[in-house]
């Protein structure tokens, strides 16, 4: 993703982002952006010049399979879009001849009233003639045996006898490559076939000279060793191969919920069955093919599908979902009519197969070293082959027993070919060992390794490279809620008509008209549920942390979820917005009365009250003192770290209520609101994150809180988690996003690396943030869980979203999850991707001095006495050692505390170059 900004980096650029050099500096390690377009990735390797590139990784993006991935995803939106064409066109012509006969009746399926295929058809084909025929959603259901308010039953049972007649929800996968496979590739290395044709001419000639008994050894050590490395090589690969496919298996496995026997339960993706009533809200993806039940200002984004970057909204008349499509905006249930193969999605995911492996900036750059190194050694061979044969042509080359191996006019042809042979077998070798097989394989070997040890510490790595570039984090821009808190919301204060409910859940201390209007307006200005055992028992309420915490205290107040619901009707939904932080809804109370409930943040709805609910519950002006009173009263339970939430509402004429047609674009009345309640939400500090904050501090990485909460709020939880002190209270390490996002381009620039905390922020406010700090040469990590966080998460080099409240939205543009939303685990992921970088510089240093030790014997010996002390066996068994086994070894060392003891990596810096330094300092 581009910058409008020529300064978005500091650093020098280099191809992959979008230099217009052609040449890329592979000395440094930069943090390209993420996504770069395929154009741009093959002149980046073009400008990169690799020996055997083909070996050199075997999790090498393949650039030709991506551009036939998203041919064949192209061809199947087309395909759709001209079966949806075609019979909209032949229903059309349908209504024009009402004497056409009748279609054919719907034919039984053994317990169910519908077929398989004719779901399949309607719902892939979007028919919605054909589902008015059914009887609509309600008929459908009928036929599919489904409650639409209680769901399915979900006994065992029954979804196996929808599993069978409908399907599963998954799809066929191409299956991993075979080991016989990854060997055949590393048989095809080109030195290592070299080697293998001088080990035949080798085991031919001693056989030859020496005899069978003795003239063997040579040449079959060598094969030995050659077929041992590529064994060892394919093991490895073929290893990192299914850890990988484990890998993404989980990444694939999303987590929901469903409504089944009337109450809301979490399951697998793949669980989902037809028949299945799903609740969608804002960030979810769509987790099979459907028609929506019911929706409130719902819109889905159907890009995945479609290819059109265009929010779609859905509705009675446009109610067919389609399965790998995101929720933008608004809530609603879904009814599911078919899974798997069935649907679009299905046959897409079967038709290409997900890559197990990328490549990533690191592996790159060290890609390269890895072929100047080659060219070194292949350099060092040739002077080495040459002063072998000068010396063996003009007779200064001898037998063990002292005689010369080569006189001009005597020595046949036969021998002479022999003798040239062996030189060239000593110069293949010195190639293989030269050329360092291990680095890209230590390179795989320690990201593999770091994502699987990433998972037992809660972090699943989505994307590759994120595995290096936390190495080199500069600042973490985190979310407060649910990663520096517990996200375990309770209501603690409540004042309900200008006084205290003491306990908040007292409903004797607020009037009869303010009790009852808080409970209509909590049970219908929610995204959340309350479950209701028919046989008693606990009561089940779920809905986010914030949701559950509302309804929490409704129903301590007496409400009735589902009586609640019942005895009003809603007109129009405004569902809770980021940017205006708060959410509002119109209901139905009477012949012609309306209500419109808003809550949202207590600050913003109290600014919209002209008056307010007294104790006695008559409604008072709000006087300049009384605004005042509450607004003191507001930052007071700010101060003390709580979450303020307004509740209000206005009453409304049904005659000003535009029709049903003209509702959607119907802006609710946000005016003359009658306040009725605030109430402030505890959510405390997650144990040990004030102890991660102080040691990201310590490794030199800035940890920033930016969250929608008020600025006392978000000051007193910065305060709690030691991201501020006391001395840093004032702007702009303290600023509000209004305030940042006045400011030009060049202001923010100059006051981003100063923030510490900004307080209600927007999302394109953290965007801007992290935008402003990349421009300052920071590497930027962020944490987020919202659908309103996924650009900033795209934007910044390593985007972590949390596992438990991230929406799927938010984990689709994130590099990482955090499976336990823990800031403690962020840190944890920053000093594995130290480790990272620490082990290949650990196996560089390795490589290097031994490199360089055998490659100076065999040249000095070369040019002074004419032989070389290591032979092709000797220098062959290094190999193996140094390649293979040192790679496992040094790429598998687990990270130390001391990691955190270093400044971070950078945005640029010269690899070798720092490498050579910390080992002079006797640092590695």
């Amino acid at each position: 993703m581009e910058l409008a900004s020529p300064n978005r980096y500091v650093r020098q650029r280099d191809e992959e982002c979008g230099s217009t050099s052609e040449i890329c500096s592979l000395s440094t390690f930069e943090i390209p952006p993420k996504n770069a377009p395929i154009e741009r990735l093959r002149r980046w390797r073009q400008a990169a010049l690799v020996l055997n590139a083909s070996r050199r990784f075997r999790y090498t993006l393949d650039l030709k399979k991506d551009e036939e991935k998203e041919q064949i995803r192209s061809k199947i939106r087309a395909h759709a879009q001209v079966i949806r064409a075609a019979l909209l066109f032949k229903e059309a012509g349908e209504r024009d001849h009402p004497g056409l006969p009748p279609r054919i009746p719907i034919l039984q399926n053994g317990s169910f009233g519908i077929f398989e295929e004719q779901l399949t058809s309607m719902t892939r084909d979007h028919n919605i003639s054909t589902l008015e025929e059914y009887g609509g959603v309600k008929g459908l259901a009928n036929l599919l045996k489904t409650n639409l308010e209680r769901g399915i039953s979900g006994d065992d049972a029954e979804l196996a006898r929808r599993r069978t007649v409908f399907g599963a929800n998954t799809y066929p996968q191409k299956k991993g490559r075979s080991f016989w496979v990854f060997l055949w590739e590393a048989c095809q290395d080109l030195t290592l076939v070299i080697l293998m044709v001088a080990a035949v001419l080798s085991l031919v000639l001693g056989i030859k000279t020496e005899g069978i008994k003795e003239g063997w050894y040579d040449g079959a050590s060598i094969a030995f060793a050659v077929i041992l490395v590529i064994v060892v090589t394919a093991i490895s690969d073929y290893k990192q191969s299914l850890q990988f496919q484990s890998l993404n298996e989980e990444k694939r496995n999303i987590r929901l919920e469903v409504i089944r026997g009337g109450r809301r339960i979490e399951i697998s993706i793949y669980d989902i069955v037809v028949g299945d009533v799903v609740p969608l809200k804002i960030g979810d993806q769509v987790p099979a093919d459907g028609i929506l039940i019911i929706g409130h200002s719902l819109a889905i984004d159907e890009s995945s599908m479609t290819g059109e970057s265009k929010i779609v909204h859905k509705d009675q008349k446009a109610p067919f979902l389609m399965s790998g499509c995101k929720v933008a905006d608004g809530y609603g249930n879904m009814l599911v009519t078919a899974v798997g193969i069935h649907t679009e999605w299905g046959l897409l995911m079967a038709s290409i197969s997900e890559d197990t492996g990328e490549e990533t900036p690191l592996q790159v750059r060290l890609n390269g070293v890895a072929t100047s190194i080659g060219f070194v050694g292949l350099g060092v061979a040739v002077v080495v082959l040459a002063v072998l044969l000068v010396r063996y042509f003009t007779g200064n080359t001898k037998n063990p027993d002292g005689s010369v191996q080569f006189i001009k006019g005597q020595t046949s042809v036969k021998a002479a070919v022999d003798g040239a042979i062996k030189m060239l077998t000593i110069a293949v070798t010195i190639v293989v060992v030269a050329v360092p097989e291990g680095l890209p394989l230590a390179v795989t070997l320690t990201l593999a390794y770091s994502m699987r040890k990433m998972m037992a510490d809660k972090a699943l790595v989505r994307r590759l490279s994120a595995c290096e570039t936390m190495g080199s984090a500069t600042t973490i821009c985190s979310d407060k809620t649910g990663t520096l808190t517990l996200n375990q919301m309770t209501i603690v204060e409540a004042y309900v008509g200008g006084e205290k409910i003491d306990p908040p859940e007292d409903v004797s201390l607020m009037s009869s008209t303010a009790s009852s209007l808080l409970i209509e307006g909590i049970a219908q200005n929610t995204t959340g549920s309350v479950f209701e055992p028919e046989r008693g028992g606990t009561i089940e309420i779920t809905g986010s942390p914030t949701e559950k915490a509302i309804l929490s205290w409704a129903v301590k107040l007496g409400m009735k979820f589902d009586d609640a619901r019942s005895e009003s009707s809603i007109l129009h939904v405004f569902p809770f917005n980021s940017e205006k932080k708060r959410g509002g809804v119109a209901v139905h109370v009477g012949d012609s009365e309306v209500h419109v409930h808003w809550k949202g943040a207590a600050e913003i709805v109290l600014a919209q009250c002209t008056s307010w609910l007294g104790a006695d519950g008559f409604v008072q002006p709000m006087t300049p003192d009384k605004l005042d009173a509450f607004k003191k009263l507001i930052e007071d339970m700010a101060a003390v770290s709580l979450r303020c939430i307004s509740f209000a509402y206005r009453p409304y004429d049904l005659k000003n209520v535009p029709s049903e047609e003209q509702r959607d674009n119907w802006q609710l009345p946000e005016d003359d609101l009658i306040l009725l309640a605030i109430v402030g939400m505890k959510d405390p500090c997650r144990p040990g994150v004030k102890d991660a904050v102080e040691l990201c501090t310590h490794a030199g990485v800035k940890v920033r809180m930016v969250t929608g909460d008020s600025l006392q709020t978000a000051k007193a939880i910065a305060l709690e988690c030691g991201i501020l002190t006391d001395a840093d209270i004032s702007e702009p390490t303290l600023i509000e996003g209004r305030v940042f996002r006045a400011k030009c381009i060049s202001e923010r620039e100059q006051i981003a690396e100063k923030i510490i905390v900004m307080a209600r922020s927007s999302p394109n406010d953290k965007l801007q943030l992290v935008q402003a700090l990349k421009r300052k040469g920071h590497v930027v990590a962020v944490t987020g869980d919202g659908t309103n966080d996924a650009p900033a998460l795209h934007e910044a080099d390593i985007g972590l979203a949390m596992g438990i409240q991230g929406t799927e939205v938010a984990k689709e543009s994130s590099d990482i999850i955090i499976l336990d939303d823990n800031f403690a685990s962020v840190v944890r992921v920053v000093r594995w991707g130290r480790s990272v970088y620490a082990n290949i510089q650990k196996f560089i240093q390795f490589q290097l001095t031994v490199n360089v030790a055998a490659l100076v014997i065999n040249v000095v010996a070369a040019f002074s006495s004419g032989e070389v002390p290591l032979n092709a066996v000797q220098l062959l068994w290094v190999n193996l050692i140094m390649d293979t086994l040192g790679a496992l070894a040094l790429a598998t060392e687990p990270p130390t505390d001391q990691l955190m003891d270093r400044p971070p990596v950078g945005r640029s810096l010269s690899f070798l170059g720092n490498l050579l330094l910390q080992m002079s300092c006797g640092e590695i």
